[in-house]
C-alpha cells in the first residue's frame, strides 16, 4: 500500500470503510496515525477492531484532527458530516487528497487525472493499457480499479492515471496532475449540485488545481470550450483534442472492435492526446488502441448466438452515455433498425435526451423499473414498445424478436438503484439472464458469479 511519513503523529477520523474508505484507514495507520474510524456497517468495522478505535465521527469533539476523511458517495449538500468538521475549521477530505499529499515521498513519478460526464472509466483503463503495451510502469485507480492507496507504489518513472469523478474532486484540493484531462461534460449528478454550473464548476477544479501540468480538453461541447477558453486566457498549458483528431493521426482505423462508435472515437482521441503529452510515440499509442479489450459493462459484447449479438452498457446511467451505444448499431440496411433497446431504471433526468437523436435506429424498446412507464411513454408512437417491468423479461421478449444482424443492447439511460445494488450487479444480472434463455457462455455461474 501506500504510506507517507507526512501522516505520522497526526489525527484523522474515517467516515466509511468501504473499498476507498478501508484502504485510507489502513494506509494511514501504516503510516503512524492515530485513526478513528466509522461505518454504520458491522462487517464494514469489523476488520478494524482493535487497530483503532471506532467512533461516529459525528459524535466526537475533532479540536486537533487534522481532517476527516469521507467517501465520494457522502453527499456533502446533504450529511451532517460537512457542518459538524467545518465548524472546527478542518477539511472534509478523500482518498485521492491522501494520495496527494503523499506523493512527496514517493520514487519520482507522474499523474495523469482524467475527468467528465462520460468516457471517463474507457479513457483511464485505456490510457493505462496504453502505457502498460508501451512498457511504462502504471497504475490505475480514483473511480476505477482497486483504491489507489490500497496498491503498491510505482518504481521511478512510473505513472499513476486516476479517473476521477466530480465528488473525488470536491473531496480533493492539492492534487497537481502532471497531465489532467476532461473528456465532456452533460448535465448529471444535479442531486448534488445548486445547478449545473456548480457541477461544471467541480470539474474545472481538477485544473485549477495544477501548477505547471497540461490540461488536455475536448472542447467538443459548450461547457468544456468554455473551461478551455478560460485555461487559455490566463496562460496555462492546454491541447483542445477533437475526434477528428483520431482520424487525421491515422489512428482511427486500426482501433480494437471494443472502442467501436462514436463515443469511443472521442475516448481514443483524448487518450491519445494523454499519452502523446506523457511523451509516447504515435505507433506505441496504435499497439494500444489495436489490443485494448474494453471494460466490463461498458459497451460489452456478451455473446452472439444465431446472429443476435448481446451488448451490456449498463454503465450507461444517464441519457448522454446511452446515445453512444445507440449510434454505434445504425441500420444495416436502410429503415431497417436493429436495435432492441433494454432502457430503464432509477430516472436522473427527465425525457431521452440524447437518446431521441437515434431512435431511428431502434427496432423495439424494452422497458424496465421505475422509469419504464415514462420511457414507454415517450416512444410509443415512434418505436415498437414492450412494456416489461423486469430485465429478465424485457431479455426473454427481445430474444424472441431479434433476427440476425440484430443487436441486444442493455443500455438503460438510468441509475441502477431501484432493483440493483449498482450498476455491476445489474450487468452482471443481464449477462447471467442472457446466458440462461440463448445457452451460450456468458462468464456467470447459475449463482450469478463471473
Amino acid at each position: 500500500m501506500i504510506t507517507s511519513p507526512a501522516f505520522k503523529g497526526k489525527r484523522y477520523a474515517v467516515l466509511g470503510l468501504a473499498r476507498s474508505g478501508a484502504a485510507a484507514a489502513a494506509a494511514l495507520l501504516a503510516s503512524g496515525t492515530e485513526v478513528i474510524a466509522w461505518d454504520r456497517q458491522p462487517h464494514a468495522r469489523e476488520p478494524f477492531e482493535g487497530r483503532c478505535r471506532l467512533i461516529d465521527p459525528l459524535e466526537l469533539d475533532l479540536t486537533g484532527f487534522a481532517g476527516v476523511v469521507v467517501s465520494p458517495g457522502v453527499p456533502l449538500n446533504a450529511h451532517p458530516i460537512g457542518p459538524h468538521t467545518w465548524q472546527y475549521g478542518l477539511p472534509v477530505i478523500g482518498d485521492i487528497e491522501l494520495f496527494a499529499a503523499a506523493r512527496a515521498s514517493l520514487p519520482e513519478h507522474r499523474v495523469v487525472g482524467i475527468t467528465g460526464t462520460n468516457g471517463k472509466s474507457t479513457t483511464t483503463a485505456l490510457v493505462h493499457h496504453i502505457l502498460q503495451t508501451a512498457c511504462v510502469p502504471s497504475v490505475m485507480g480514483g473511480n476505477i480499479g482497486d483504491p489507489i492507496l490500497g496498491q503498491e507504489p510505482l518504481a521511478e518513472g512510473g505513472v499513476y492515471v486516476l479517473e476521477l469523478s466530480s465528488f473525488q474532486i470536491d473531496l480533493t484540493f492539492s492534487l497537481d496532475c502532471d497531465v489532467a484531462a476532461l473528456t465532456n461534460i452533460t448535465p448529471d449528478h444535479l442531486d448534488r449540485y445548486a445547478d449545473f454550473a456548480a457541477y461544471a464548476a467541480s470539474k474545472e477544479r481538477l485544473f485549477e488545481m495544477q501548477q505547471t501540468g497540461t490540461a488536455i480538453i475536448c472542447d467538443e461541447d459548450a461547457p468544456s470550450t468554455a473551461i478551455a477558453d478560460r485555461l487559455s486566457a490566463a496562460g496555462q498549458p492546454l491541447v483542445r483534442v477533437k475526434t477528428a483528431d483520431l482520424e487525421a493521426a491515422g489512428l482511427a482505423a486500426g482501433r480494437s472492435p471494443s472502442l467501436a462508435g462514436p463515443h469511443n472515437a472521442q475516448n481514443a482521441a483524448v487518450a491519445a492526446a494523454i499519452c502523446r503529452a506523457l511523451g509516447l510515440s504515435d505507433a506505441q499509442i496504435a499497439e494500444g488502441l489495436a489490443t485494448y479489450r474494453g471494460l466490463p459493462h461498458r459497451m460489452e459484447r456478451v455473446c452472439e448466438v444465431d446472429g443476435v449479438t448481446y451488448i451490456n452498457d449498463s454503465k450507461a446511467t444517464n441519457a448522454a452515455s446511452a446515445a453512444p451505444a445507440l449510434a454505434a448499431f445504425p441500420p444495416l440496411v436502410e429503415g431497417a433498425p436493429r436495435i432492441h433497446w433494454i432502457v430503464g431504471g432509477l430516472p436522473k433526468e427527465d425525457g431521452l435526451g440524447a437518446c431521441a437523436d437515434h431512435v431511428a435506429n431502434i427496432a423495439a424498446a424494452y422497458t424496465v423499473g421505475e422509469a419504464g412507464p415514462m420511457f414507454a411513454d415517450l416512444l410509443e408512437g415512434q418505436v415498437k414498445v414492450e412494456r416489461c417491468e423486469l430485465i429478465s423479461e424485457a431479455v426473454r421478449r427481445a430474444v424472441e424478436a431479434a433476427h440476425p444482424g440484430d443487436v441486444v443492447l442493455l443500455s438503460p439511460a438510468c441509475a441502477s438503484y431501484d432493483q440493483f445494488r449498482d450498476y455491476e450487479k445489474r450487468g452482471l444480472h443481464f449477462r447471467q439472464v442472457v446466458g440462461a434463455i440463448t445457452g451460450c457462455d456468458t462468464g456467470i455461474d447459475p449463482q450469478g458469479r463471473s
